[in-house]
This record gives structure tokens, sequence and C-alpha cells, in this order.
């Protein structure tokens, strides 16, 4: 399963970083997501809301993409998949929650900064590795360096990215997808304008496929 949910994150190009206030918002954050196109969602663990909206949506769209974001400790990875969480994201790289997604048969998408954690990631046992804060430590050309002496890492730069720099982005040999907000802001989920969101979504997607193709 994990080598699938890959490919697929891989095919998608894209994870809207999710942080919702309400799980009453989550549903229809996914339907105007599919409407847009963009059949994936990484729901962050930073509000209470998550672990239930997780569960929430892979009950009322089972054949989309979604997994926990701003995952910090084993334990809440495990309660994650548990929810039906198809992958698992942290903000840094923990050894015990690639272990135990690895157990699980499910992609641990550990963060990463720096030769060392990217070498350690490696090593416990991840292959997509989240790049982040993206922007703020370099954006595209440290990512190429990075990418030089880790030919076997698939990257998803996460921090910074919107509409403005995604092609850059997408157009790197070693990044597999990107990881953003812009159009899932909890501005526009508060307001529920999840036409815009759908908007946002579309537009996103439309840029993907500029760069990648149908494929």
């Amino acid at each position: 399963m994990a080598e699938q949910v890959a490919k697929r994150i891989a095919a998608i190009g894209l994870l809207p970083v999710v942080e919702l206030r309400s799980v009453s918002e989550a549903v229809p954050l996914l339907e105007a997501l599919s409407a847009g196109g963009l059949r994936a969602a990484e729901i962050t663990l930073r509000t209470e809301a998550g672990l239930p909206a997780i569960a929430a949506v892979r009950h009322s769209h089972p054949d989309a993409l979604v997994g926990a974001g701003t995952v910090r400790s084993a334990d809440d990875a495990r309660r994650a998949i548990d929810q039906g969480a198809q992958f698992v994201v942290s903000p840094g790289t923990d050894r015990e929650i690639v272990e135990l997604c690895t157990s699980l048969n499910v992609p641990a998408v550990p963060g990463v900064c720096t030769p060392t954690e990217v070498q350690s990631a490696l090593r416990f046992g991840a292959r997509v590795l989240k790049f982040f804060p993206a922007q703020a430590l370099g954006g595209v050309t440290f990512l190429k360096a990075l990418a030089g002496p880790f030919g076997e890492a698939a990257f998803v730069p996460t921090g910074g990215i919107d509409p403005s720099n995604l092609r850059e982005y997408l157009r790197l040999p070693s990044v597999v997808a990107c990881g953003g907000s812009w159009m899932v802001t909890p501005a526009l989920l508060a307001e529920r304008r999840f036409d815009r969101v759908e908007e946002l979504a579309r537009e996103a997607v439309a840029i993907v496929t500029e760069v990648r193709g149908d494929a």
C-alpha cells in the first residue's frame, strides 16, 4: 500500500495542507477540492478537529487521498492511521514515526532541511521527504543542491509555495509533489468560501498539468 500511495502523491502533484477549526468544514472542503480536480488533502493535527476530520472525509470521500500532517509523535501517527490516514507527514524527522509507519505499510513523509536530516530520514527507511520550510531555506536553489548527493530521495517541498513559484518547484526532477495552503487558508474555511477553494484548486491543477502534462 505504501508504494501505491507514494505513486498517487506523485501523480496528483499537490498536497493541500489543511488546518481545520471545525470538523464541519472537512466534508465541504473535500467536495470543493474534488470539484477543482484535486482529490487530496493533508489534514494537520494542529487543532482538535484534525483526527475526526480525517475519519469524516475518509468516509465521505473514500477515493480521495487523505493524510495527516503536523504529526509529531508515534502515538499521534498511530491515532491518525486508525482514523484512516493514508500517509503521515511530520515537520521534522522522527525515527519512531518512520518505523511505525513502515511497520503498518503507510508512507511516512518526514520533514528535512539539512543534508544530515535527509541522510537520517533515508537511513530510517523513508523515501518521500518533506523539504520544509522550503522558501525560507533557500527554495529551489537549495533543493537542487540537496538533490545532488541524494539522488534516491523524492521531495515534497512545503512552506512559502504558491502559484507564483509552484512551476519552479514542479520542474525539479527530485520533486514529486508540492505542499501548500494558499487554496485552503483558515480564512477561506472560516468564511466557508468553498467556491473560492474550488477555483484555486482548479488553477493549481492547471499549473501541474502545464508543467507535467496529463500523465
